[in-house]
Formats: C-alpha cells, sequence, structure tokens
C-alpha cells in the first residue's frame, strides 16, 4: 500500500446547513473524494452548535444551556444526551457514505481556549476567569477527543484522521479581549506559554495524526501554533495582511499546511476557479516561494464554515474549492 498524505488538496472546513445527517454526511464525502470531513448541523439547535457539540463529548464535565450560553453542571442532563444523539447520527451517517474509504479524514471539535472562553462556570463567569478550570477543562477535552477519534477509526477503519481544533476566539484570549458575564470588563490576558502549552499537550495527544487548528479571526497567532505542533492552519484568506507575510513564509519552509479558506461562506456570486486562488498565487510570488510548492502546502476550503448558506450554494461551494485546488496544482505559476 502506498503512503497516504496527511491531507488532500481542499475541504470543507466543518458546518453545513440544513438538518438532514446522512444528506449532509453524502455532501461531504461526495464532494470531496480525497479529503472528505464529518459534517455539522448547527441548525438542529443547542447541542448541535459547536460549543455545545464538543461540550458533549467531555469527560466527568457536564453543561447544559441556560439563557446566558452554555454553563457547566454537576451531572449530564438532556442537552448532554441531545448533544451526544446527534453526535452518534452524524457518525452513523457517515460511516455510511464513507464504507471503505482510504485516506485523509478531517474531524472537527472546538479548540481549549475558545471553549473556556465560552463555557460558564456556576457562577455565570467564562471558565477563562480560573486557571484551575482551564486545566481542567482541556485535560477532559482531551480525554473526550481521545474517545471521539477512536470511536470514529473504528467505524471508518482505514480513514487517516486529522483532527481541526476551531479556535476563533484565541486572539481575543491572548490579548484579553473576552468579555466578563457582566460585559463591561473584559477577562486578564492569558499568558502566551500557557496557551501554547495547552494546546501542545492536546496536538500531543492525537499524535502521530495531524492537528490543525482553525481560526477565521483576524490576526491568527501562526508562529504560537507551530509551536505548538500544529501540522497546518485553517484561515480566512481574506483577513490576512501583509504583517503576516513572515509568519506565513516560515510556516510553509517549516512545512505547516495552510487550509486557505478563499470560497466565501455564504451565498453569492462565485468567481471562476482560477480567480479564487489568485490572491494565493500572488501571495507565493510575494514571498518568494517556489510555486511547486504550491499544492504540497496548501488546502483550499472555504472562507468558514456554510452553516449561514443555502444548502444549494453550500453544495456549489464544496465543488468549486475542488476545482480551484485543481487550478492551483495545474497552473502553480
Amino acid at each position: 500500500m502506498t503512503d497516504t498524505p496527511p491531507f488532500g488538496p481542499a475541504t470543507g472546513i466543518g458546518s453545513l446547513p440544513g438538518a438532514d445527517a446522512r444528506e449532509a454526511a453524502k455532501t461531504a464525502t461526495g464532494s470531496f473524494e480525497d479529503f472528505p470531513f464529518l459534517p455539522e448541523l448547527p441548525a438542529r439547535g443547542p447541542g448541535a452548535d459547536m460549543i455545545g457539540r464538543t461540550a458533549g463529548m467531555l469527560v466527568e464535565l457536564y453543561a447544559r444551556v441556560e439563557p446566558s450560553g452554555w454553563r457547566i453542571g454537576d451531572r449530564p442532563g438532556r442537552d448532554t444526551k441531545r448533544a451526544r444523539s446527534w453526535l452518534g447520527e452524524d457518525l452513523d451517517a457517515l460511516e455510511e457514505f464513507a464504507q471503505g474509504y482510504e485516506g485523509p479524514l478531517k474531524v472537527q471539535a472546538v479548540g481549549p481556549w475558545t471553549l473556556a472562553a465560552a463555557l460558564e462556570l456556576k457562577n455565570g463567569e467564562a471558565v477563562l476567569s480560573d486557571p484551575g478550570a482551564c486545566r481542567d477543562l482541556a485535560a477532559s477535552l482531551a480525554e473526550g477527543l481521545r474517545q471521539h477519534l477512536a470511536e470514529v477509526q473504528r467505524r471508518i477503519p482505514g480513514a487517516h484522521l486529522v483532527l481541526q481544533l476551531d479556535e476563533p476566539s484565541l486572539t481575543a484570549v491572548l490579548r484579553g479581549q473576552v468579555k466578563s458575564a457582566s460585559g463591561y470588563r473584559t477577562h486578564r490576558a492569558v499568558d502566551r506559554q500557557i496557551v501554547e502549552a495547552a494546546l501542545r499537550d492536546l496536538v500531543g495527544m492525537h499524535a502521530p495524526g495531524p492537528v490543525v487548528v482553525h481560526s477565521c479571526a483576524p490576526d491568527v497567532p501562526f508562529a504560537l501554533l507551530r509551536r505548538a505542533g500544529a501540522a497546518g492552519v485553517s484561515f480566512d484568506f481574506s483577513l490576512l495582511t501583509e504583517r503576516d507575510d513572515d509568519a506565513i513564509g516560515e510556516a510553509v519552509e517549516g512545512g505547516t499546511r495552510l487550509l486557505t479558506g478563499v470560497v466565501p461562506g455564504t451565498d453569492g456570486p462565485l468567481s471562476d476557479p482560477a480567480g479564487s486562488v489568485m490572491g494565493v498565487r500572488t501571495l507565493w510570488r510575494r514571498l518568494g516561494l517556489h510555486p511547486g510548492l504550491l499544492a504540497r502546502a496548501v488546502t483550499v476550503t472555504p472562507a468558514c464554515g456554510l452553516a449561514g448558506a443555502s444548502p444549494e450554494y453550500a453544495r456549489r461551494a464544496l465543488a468549486h474549492c475542488v476545482r480551484a485546488a485543481r487550478s492551483l496544482a495545474d497552473n502553480p505559476e
């Protein structure tokens, strides 16, 4: 058997519109023959949203929905059970449509820092406000993800699992921009070394499988994520500025995969596939990188999740990612 590349040329971010798990799995596996993903369907309601879905994976920590959001509780309630039930439904559907698949397969979960910024303690403040609670949450998440990945592997034995950690709040955590429960102040910035160490522990948990960190917020901390061991960084390409050039150049030369979000995540006209990746080619020239590296270094994705798109547009956007990736491989100059 030949070595399977750790990443494919194009994939989705995670969320899709609608509430039909079988239709979503059919779309995710049918659109990406080389790099399918486990879809998420937040339109089903609390527990199918990204925070609730990941909270349902936690081990010996439970969360329930309060008017203000998800809050840690003492025992599993109906919200936890609902989250786990929907995840099971999604895995059943993926198993059906990925029968016999061999190759990279991406599964997503919220990373420890975005989870700590979103989940509330019993007093209503974010877990982020308590360093001990942050450590407990990260440990619970690591164990939950270990079990989740083992379950996916059991169902699809030929898959080479890629774990995507969704960290849209990471920059806000590092900068002390996460608001308190009152909204009148912000939580203190978390030390970069503590942030990096927690991510490194989680990345190491999935070794030797690759871990990608995704954020569709501005100012993604590329260098920190590389030091934490991320094999790839997924981001909204339109939010890059020339300030990111050095970090991106170093990432590519260090072998980090770039999952470039170049296809809009909400309904609108799509350019021709070559036009969608023109900015990537321009960046490559600006950085003086070899064009031959493009196909080996870049995976094409939507700019962010597609939960807010129409089902018809979501299907077109995913197919467009595949065509854009082919354009990049065929004409790297």
